[in-house]
């Protein structure tokens, strides 16, 4: 069952949804995967990955730059899990061992 995380839904447009590393899903060596994409608050991200593998961990920025989840972080588990982008700066990483380190992980600034 996936998770969705309400953050806010702050622009009357309809929702954009995005496939985090599109075909590849969320997966090591995302990183760069925003670039040239336009985020806004409310858009849904929607991370496919193997749960018996990977996570996805919304983080601070401390957090995303060290690839080291803060207490009380949350924790996504599912392997199709959807999250709605709050306005501002957006982070994720996975917490597998040397998964954020080899690029699995993002930052997006939504408008």
């Amino acid at each position: 069952m996936a998770l969705l995380l309400l953050l806010s839904f702050e622009h009357g447009d309809a929702a954009t949804t995005f496939v985090v590393g599109d075909s590849n899903g969320w997966n090591m060596g995302t990183e760069g995967w925003p670039n040239g994409k336009v985020f806004r608050a409310g858009d849904i991200l929607r991370f496919n990955y193997n749960p018996t593998v990977h996570n996805g961990v919304a983080v601070d920025e401390g957090g995303y730059r060290s690839c080291i989840a803060p207490r009380g972080a949350k924790v996504f588990n599912s392997g199709k899990d959807e999250i709605m982008l709050s306005r501002g700066h957006n982070f994720f990483i996975c917490t597998t061992p040397g998964h954020c380190q080899a690029g699995m992980k993002i930052a997006i600034n939504s408008f």
